[in-house]
């Protein structure tokens, strides 16, 4: 199922995320692409504050991956900064994508082959001159979101 959204500032990204977050499940892998700056750090404080992460939630483009404690572990990762999918798979990241947590993956274009058929894309495109996003959710399995 495909689901498509339109946001007007940061905070309606958050809320979206929010509602996105709070369907979500043990297990599942969310592919988040866009270009720079097109809110995906920002729809991933939106999921994390829905699953009870108190920490701050910032892009983890340097540490290429972030985790956090909620009612589920979160697993925010960027692969920005690598070469693709040997690189991705040589971090370990196995136990976290098939584990207990939720990924998040900025920038996933790059690994999509390594990634599972029941990933959930998120498609974010920033409009330009505004903090306007149309946002795309792609192989979402929970239905409608309110």
């Amino acid at each position: 199922m495909s689901l498509i959204f339109h946001t007007s500032s940061a905070e309606e990204t958050i809320e979206l995320g929010k509602k996105i977050g709070s369907l979500l499940q043990k297990g599942d892998i969310i592919a988040l692409q866009g270009t720079l700056a097109a809110g995906k750090t920002t729809i991933t404080k939106g999921i994390a504050l829905s699953l009870g992460v108190k920490d701050e939630i910032t892009s983890p483009t340097f540490c290429l991956i972030s985790e956090y404690e909620g009612k589920i572990p979160l697993y925010h990762m960027d692969v920005y900064r690598l070469e693709g999918g040997d690189d991705f798979i040589n971090l370990g990241v196995e136990d976290l994508i098939y584990g207990d947590g939720i990924s998040l993956i900025e920038w996933s274009e790059k690994i999509m082959d390594e990634l599972p058929k029941k990933t959930i894309i998120l498609r974010l495109e920033a409009i330009e001159g505004t903090s306007e996003r149309n946002i795309t959710l792609e192989n979402w399995p929970y239905g409608e979101i309110q």
